[in-house]
Parts: structure tokens; C-alpha cells; sequence
């Protein structure tokens, strides 16, 4: 068959023959639709994401859209390796799969469930968000971010804050909602202003796309939350500005904060399945918006270094 293959470290993945996979037990096939060009789906590419594997040869791709032997049309993730989901067809557990919505499109479906799902995962299986409660994005000016936005609002969020550096993107999530958004171009000074008085009006779930100075700057300013035994709980999703922050121990023990990730291995995969479940049964009524762009997948090696801004790249087959 054909596929985007990675044949070493450091190389684009290239549209090349490789190795039909073989169904085994409790896995079913999937002719392959539709799959999008993600962070994650990225990082494994170049060796990058703590779940990586060196296997070269393998297919790039994480997680797509395809259909069925029996005709059922599914999201499904994490093939198992060294397939990947940029193939014509893969060999997927039953359980690592969920049925798409009638009235939701490949590309839309493709698009949607790997950001969309990181920050409903985080919201409801790590934060246990409640309605009427304030959440602050770190990085809301990306596909991710913007869609968090959405989401978070749909979870019955009574106060959002978005912060991002592009001008433009925080404007525009102004116009679809977001209360309050904080620039992350402007000097450490104004920042940690900007922050604190965020704080001071109480802020309980923290989504970071973002880690590095941002988030270093945000944890400072809980100091400021007027309730110290207000919880907040910090979710950690990216770390786009910076894998390390300084974080000193009285920030911790002097106020009712929990750290903690959402991701691979930090939430059990089957509960990974349902949140990707109900984010695409919900996505049509709720009115969930991401920019798309396309491109056919055996033009994989050029779309992979396209610059799409925050449209999401899907490839289609």
C-alpha cells in the first residue's frame, strides 16, 4: 500500500510503498479518509514527543478518519506502530476507535478531535470544570487555544481570559466571547500586572498550551487570589515557549493549587476515547468552529512544511 513514510530521524515523511498491516485480535481495518497534520502527529514524526519510538521505517500520523469493513465511518488513534494513520488503510483496536456523526464531515472530524479533544479531556476528566467558574487560557491565539475557547464556554464557563501574542486572534476571540484577554508581547512588567489583576478577581482552571516565562508568571500571580483556599487547578497541556519553568515551594504551599497534565499516558485511554466521543457528538449542535485547509496525501512531504497560520492541514485520500 501507499503511505507517508518516515524512513529515519530527521526526515520528512515521503509518500512510499509500505507494508499492508495484518489484522490481529480485537483490531478491525480501516480504509483511511481523511487525517490531519497535528502538533502531536509532528512531534513523533521528528523524535520529539515523550512517546516517540525509534522504529524507522514507520507512517506518520496519529489519529484520522476512515471507514470501516462493515461500512461504519470512525475516528480513530493510534495505530499500532510502525503503522501510522497517513496510509491508505490501518490496523486499529476496537477500542481505540469511536463512531463520527452523520452530520460531521471527514475533514471537520479529522480537524477537530485532536486539539479539540485535548482541552475537553483537560476540562472535564483532569479539572473538573463547574459551571460559572473562571478559566484562563495560556496560548488561546493558536487552532487549539481557540477551540479550548469554545469549549470551555460550552462547559458553562462564567468568565473566560485568553492570553496570545497575535493581536489580531485575541481581538477576534473578543467578538466570539472571551471576557478578558491578556498580550503576552507586552514587557514582563506589564505582563505580571496584567496577571495579577486577573487573579485578584479569583480564576479557578488554568489551561497551558504554552508553559515557559507565561506560565512561570501565572503561577506567581495565584499569590494574588483573594480566597486563599479557593482551589485552582493548573492543567498542563503544551509546552510550546519553554520545557522548564522556576517554581519555588511557598507558591505551592501557601495557597489550594493542583498541578497536574493532560495527555498521553496522564489520562487511561479509554477515557481519552470517550471525551474524543462526545466532543464529535457535540460538535454540530454546539456550533464548534476550526479553520481547515487541504491537501491530497500523497502531496504529504510538501503540505508537512506548509505554513497554514491556524488552519489545521488535513490530508485527504
Amino acid at each position: 500500500m501507499k503511505a507517508a513514510v518516515v524512513h529515519s530521524a530527521g526526515n520528512l515523511p515521503v509518500w512510499d510503498e509500505f507494508a499492508a498491516p495484518e489484522v490481529g485480535a480485537g483490531e478491525i481495518r480501516v480504509r483511511v479518509r481523511a487525517a490531519a497534520i497535528s502538533q502531536l502527529a509532528r512531534a513523533r514524526a521528528a523524535g520529539k514527543h515523550y512517546s516517540s519510538r525509534d522504529n524507522h521505517p514507520f507512517v506518520a500520523g496519529v489519529d484520522g478518519v476512515g471507514m470501516c469493513e462493515d461500512g461504519r465511518r470512525v475516528y480513530f488513534a493510534n495505530p499500532r506502530p510502525p503503522q501510522g494513520s497517513m496510509a491508505e488503510e490501518v490496523a486499529v483496536a476496537v477500542g481505540h476507535c469511536v463512531p463520527v456523526p452523520d452530520d460531521l464531515d471527514d475533514v471537520t472530524a479529522a480537524a477537530l478531535a485532536n486539539p479539540g479533544m485535548s482541552s475537553w479531556m483537560a476540562l472535564r476528566e483532569r479539572a473538573d470544570l463547574q459551571p460559572g467558574e473562571t478559566v484562563l487560557i495560556n496560548g488561546a491565539t493558536g487552532s487549539s487555544g481557540a477551540l479550548a475557547v469554545q469549549i470551555a464556554r460550552h462547559f458553562g464557563a462564567g468568565r473566560i481570559i485568553a492570553t496570545g501574542r497575535n493581536p489580531q486572534a485575541l481581538d477576534e476571540l473578543r467578538e466570539t466571547g472571551v471576557d478578558e484577554t491578556i498580550s503576552l508581547n507586552m514587557d514582563e512588567a506589564d505582563q505580571k500586572s496584567a496577571f495579577e489583576a486577573a487573579f485578584g478577581q479569583g480564576v479557578d482552571v488554568v489551561l497551558d498550551y504554552l508553559w515557559g516565562a507565561s506560565a512561570g508568571m501565572i503561577l506567581h500571580a495565584t499569590a494574588k487570589i483573594p480566597d486563599p483556599a479557593r482551589s485552582l487547578r493548573f492543567v498542563q497541556i503544551g509546552s510550546m515557549t519553554g520545557d522548564e519553568i522556576a517554581l519555588p515551594a511557598a507558591l505551592l504551599r501557601s495557597r489550594d493549587t493542583v498541578l497536574m497534565g493532560s495527555g498521553i499516558g496522564s489520562v487511561a485511554f479509554d477515557r481519552m476515547a470517550t471525551s474524543v466521543r462526545d466532543l464529535l457528538a457535540a460538535a454540530s449542535t454546539a456550533g464548534f468552529r476550526i479553520e481547515t485547509e487541504t491537501a491530497p496525501l500523497s502531496q504529504v512531504e510538501s503540505a508537512w512544511s506548509a505554513d497554514t497560520g491556524n488552519r489545521r492541514l488535513v490530508l485527504t485520500l
